[in-house]
């Protein structure tokens, strides 16, 4: 599957990209195996220079673009889509509380939901 993606060129803290399109197992890092050069961004100093009929020809041909790919075409005006958000969904830090304890929680205040998890619990025997 080709992808249309950014290629880092620029030197260390100095970022620049090539838009390029690639087949999506190449590396991105290192291969310097791609299809053609669609663009250039320099990050620092500039707006993007992108070659619009040649992305859409790529596009009509079936490539993907990445989510950060995707957003700079819709910022320089070259695809009309809302943009993806590139983060991670978030997952959450507790575990979801059983059924039994979020319906004991929704019915009593918190003074109540106490006493009602101290009656709940059996003594065990010892032996």
């Amino acid at each position: 599957m080709l992808k249309i993606r950014l290629q880092r060129v620029g030197r260390k803290n100095d970022p620049s990209f090539r838009l390029v399109v690639t087949e999506h197992t190449n590396a991105a890092k290192k291969s310097g195996r791609f299809a053609e050069i669609l663009g250039s961004y320099d990050a620092r100093h500039g707006e993007p220079v992108i070659k619009a009929e040649r992305v859409n020809h790529w596009l009509s041909m079936g490539a993907q673009p990445s989510v950060t790919a995707h957003n700079l075409l819709i910022r320089t005006g070259v695809l009309k889509a809302k943009t993806k958000n590139p983060l991670p969904k978030k997952t959450p830090l507790r575990p979801e509380a059983t059924e039994g304890q979020a319906a004991i929680k929704e019915e009593l205040p918190k003074e109540e939901v106490a006493d009602k998890v101290v009656e709940e619990v059996t003594p065990v025997e010892t032996i």
